[in-house]
């Protein structure tokens, strides 16, 4: 049988191993794995949504509200934006997807970073696009401009705080790069892990309303898998001008939010206490991992996010690392694959982090 070629230089995207599989390969109890691989937030999602989900099980039998109003005006709220500036995806991996097909093609260019969230380079695949990737291992915009200028790319993903490295763009220099961009390339501001950027440093805190106000060829996403603690609902979103965010419309299916992701992030954002505490738990634990890594005489990058990415020594390996931390029912993620010695680790909980430095020490 014959598939699409295109399909021939895609890999497929590796997500963080799921606990349910380790106790299947390893035979590991459920209750001693300790999942720090994926980023999701290890306090869970607010006992208000857990409420208000349980609340509305019974109306499973009917379709979705399709205009999803309720998170929209929610979002809009939040945002001071207007709900044409907005649309909803099943994750904002769907958004990407969308973006993608709308501007690109076999004849496009993609700029993105040299080491970033894998998704980008794949999407562009699907449609053929050429992938440019920087040398610099964290967001250098001087390098941006460059082969912006060489290579004029249809779009350019800038993802900040960065995933899976953890660093992050101040905002006055991104807004500077932005205004020497021509209108028809479209800029992409990922802003997954913009909430915990945002309360470690002011500087780094991008506006999404200023973004649409000053520029017509920006779109910023958006998720709910991260800091409010919804991974398992799938839901995101892009801002944007009204023109982009018709055009993505286009190929948005029908009713791709289900109706408990649609209630369940709606709620969320009612309860900002929770997620604020939440980020505040998680730096505070991350500078446990900073001691860890002097400890170890190890680097690591400065975090932006609610992960850390430890970067081993020479004669240190982060697959046999990752892999012997497997074994013993602590799932991290191995960053081989973005070419860096390195781990990436979930902020988890005292608990968990203090697993996690005991199992390390002893393998390290």
């Amino acid at each position: 049988m014959k598939f699409n070629t295109k399909l021939e230089s895609i890999e497929t995207y590796e997500a963080g191993k799921p606990i349910e599989l380790v106790v299947r390969e390893f035979g590991i109890e459920p209750k001693d794995i300790v999942k720090l691989a994926s980023n999701e937030n290890p306090y869970g999602c607010s006992i208000k949504v857990q409420q208000a989900v349980g609340d509305i099980v019974q109306n499973m039998a009917l379709y979705p509200d399709d205009s999803m109003m309720k998170l929209k005006n929610a979002l809009t709220k939040k945002y001071d934006i207007l709900d044409e500036n907005l649309i909803i995806g099943s994750g904002s991996d769907q958004v990407i997807e969308f973006i993608m097909h709308a501007k690109a093609d076999e004849n496009a260019k993609i700029l993105i970073n040299s080491v970033t969230f894998a998704m980008y380079e794949i999407y562009a695949k699907h449609v053929g696009a050429e992938v440019i990737r920087t040398t610099s291992q964290e967001h250098n915009l001087d390098e941006f401009y460059t082969l912006y200028k060489k290579e004029n790319p249809d779009i350019i993903f800038l993802c900040t705080p960065n995933n899976p490295t953890g660093d992050a763009l101040n905002a006055v220099d991104m807004m500077e790069f932005l205004e020497k961009i021509d209108s028809d390339t479209l800029v992409v501001v990922d802003g997954a892990y913009m909430e915990y950027g945002a309360f470690k440093d002011e500087s780094k805190s991008v506006s999404p309303k200023e973004l649409i106000e000053k520029f017509d060829n920006v779109i910023y996403l958006g998720t709910f898998s991260k800091a409010y603690g919804l991974g398992g609902m799938r839901v995101g979103y892009g801002i944007s001008s009204a023109n982009i965010i018709k055009e993505l419309y286009k190929l948005r299916p029908p009713f791709n939010i289900t109706t408990l992701s649609l209630e369940a992030a709606s709620i969320a954002l009612e309860d900002e206490e929770f997620v604020n505490n939440c980020i505040a738990l998680s730096f505070e634990e991350m500078k446990r991992y900073e001691e860890f890594a002097k400890e170890q005489k190890i680097d690591i990058i400065e975090s932006y996010t609610n992960f850390v990415t430890l970067l081993l020594n020479a004669d240190q390996d982060s697959t046999t690392l990752s892999d012997a931390l497997l074994r013993r029912g602590m799932i991290v993620r191995n960053l081989k694959g973005y070419g860096m010695n390195a781990i990436r680790v979930t902020v988890g909980t005292k608990e968990q982090n203090d697993r996690f430095f005991a199992l390390c020490s002893e393998l390290l």
